[in-house]
């Protein structure tokens, strides 16, 4: 019987903070977090990344230091760790959103390393008693073929103690165009894409996977890109999370982040906060020209701004991210989202054409977009945002803003649910639903597929994870925490 075999494979609906008997005990730590195994605190140091073509100096990037304290683990040495390394960039001189996500990257994996040792040095986290040290990344950085073509770097942790897997993937790229590629962007709305081919285009992305080894902590996946031709560029990126056991504060916190991020970069919200600071600046001489008989008090007092209309910025990411991470087969999303957005441009700027440190001053990604919209016509424009969603204020700094929030919207979430111990039947489930996530990255993965074609398949592959399985006819018995999963995958909420 289907049901009865699927039923002795999986576990009763568990408690919302512990769920099930643990295999591994249930030792608690006076002091979480805290013990000789303890990770110190990230340094600064500089990595270098050599220009062969010109003298551009190093990467300023964060990294760990070696010390530790006496008769604590040793870290791997230089050539597996993340840190102590020097990558060619192949004649490629790094701009300013390509120098952002090189520098991301070694912060990402340091701060994972750091979880790691966390993790490691706190006896109430739930444990594989086959692992005996924390992760540590491996470095593996290479050369596109041909001069000036570009690099990419892949860093990858395995078998550790909180991330069972983890990959984190930057890839610069300077090439031409194929038909077969060109063709597709065309469709896609890229007026200014020849479907032929043959034109120059750079591309500059960092991708990650996050795959914890416990079954209660969610993998989180992100990335950030940006894609450049005949002078115009174009910005995408996300962050989503894929729970195996739901938890709804959980959920509606990892969306709340997102939802501040973007509210910040929403124009609507933006205009109504500049209109706000307009009508304040401005109230005091409203207000002696009432007093010298200009105008009443009455007249001169503020307006309050209109409502924000809807749809706002995250309410479209959010929607846009639903409909991506989308297995038609299977008729559910992949997890419950996040953010997620493609192909967008700097068209409806309103953040006064200044730094971001409020200067007048303008990074290399503002210089790039000034130049695409002066040199693009109107009926380019048209055909680039047929697509009615709403755009952020500015895309660069929208892309860097998703990045910088990552681990501030993960970590917490691994930190809940890192102790709650887990069974057998947890693990099967786990591997079972892992099994959509691989069947979304090669069937309907646009990353992945434009990757596989000519790209490099190990650094593509490096978001599979390690343990995963198909067995037939999975259906979790009703009133279940696992078909309680399956029901919301198959109705997105509103989080938030």
């Amino acid at each position: 019987d289907r049901a009865m075999a699927t039923a002795n494979a999986l576990s009763p609906p568990p408690a919302r903070l512990r769920a099930g008997a643990s295999s591994f005990g249930n030792r608690k730590s006076p002091s979480p977090g805290v013990s000789c195994h303890s990770r110190p605190k990230s340094s600064r140091a500089s990595v270098g990344f050599v220009n062969q073509s010109s003298n551009t100096g190093n990467v300023s990037l964060a990294s760990s230091s070696s010390r530790r304290p006496a008769g604590a683990m040793t870290r791997a040495s230089p050539t597996t760790s993340s840190t102590g390394t020097t990558a060619d960039t192949n004649g490629v001189t790094l701009d300013d959103f390509e120098r952002f996500i090189v520098e991301l990257q070694q912060t990402l994996c340091d701060e994972l390393e750091r979880i790691e040792w966390e993790g490691f040095g706190n006896d109430a986290v739930a444990k594989d008693v086959s692992v005996t040290k924390p992760g540590a990344f491996i470095k593996d950085a290479y050369a596109r073929p041909g001069e000036n073509s570009g690099f990419g770097i892949t860093r990858v942790m395995e078998n550790g103690v909180v991330f069972e897997k983890a990959g984190v993937n930057v890839s610069v790229i300077r090439d031409v165009l194929s038909p077969e590629r060109a063709r597709a962007m065309s469709s896609r709305g890229r007026s200014c894409v020849d479907p032929n081919g043959g034109q120059q285009y750079a591309a500059a992305a960092l991708s990650l996977v996050f795959h914890p080894r416990s079954p209660f902590v969610p993998t989180f996946r992100a990335d950030v890109r940006r894609f450049t031709v005949a002078g115009n560029s174009w910005y995408g990126g996300g962050a989503d999370l894929t729970p195996y056991y739901l938890f709804d504060e959980d959920a509606s916190g990892f969306h709340e982040s997102y939802r501040d991020v973007c509210d910040a970069h929403d124009p609507q919200l933006v205009i109504a906060r500049q209109g706000k600071k307009k009508e304040k600046s401005s109230f005091f001489s409203k207000l002696v020209s009432s007093v010298k008989g200009h105008k009443t008090v009455d007249e001169a007092r503020l307006v309050s701004s209109p409502p924000v209309e809807t749809p706002s910025l995250h309410a479209s990411c959010k929607t846009w991210c639903d409909e991506y991470f989308f297995l038609p087969a299977r008729l559910e999303h992949r997890g419950v989202g996040g953010v997620f957005f493609d192909d967008v441009v700097d068209h409806n700027r309103v953040d006064n054409k200044s730094g971001d440190d409020g200067s007048n001053a303008k990074s290399d990604d503002d210089k790039s977009n000034a130049k695409s919209d002066d040199s693009k016509s109107d009926k380019n424009k048209s055909n680039d945002d047929s697509d009615e969603r709403v755009k952020p204020t500015n895309a660069a700094r929208f892309t860097k803003a998703i990045g910088e929030n990552w681990l501030l919207s993960y970590e917490p979430v691994v930190k809940k649910r890192w102790e709650t111990q887990y069974t057998a039947a947890h693990e099967k489930w786990h591997h079972q639903r892992r099994g959509r996530y691989v069947e979304f990255n090669l069937l309907y993965d646009r990353g992945v597929r434009f990757g596989l074609d000519g790209g490099r398949v190990e650094s593509i592959m490096v978001s599979a994870p390690p343990r995963v399985r198909w067995d037939y006819c999975v259906d979790p018995p009703p009133g279940s925490e696992e078909a309680r999963l399956v029901q919301v995958l198959r109705n997105p909420r509103e989080w938030v």
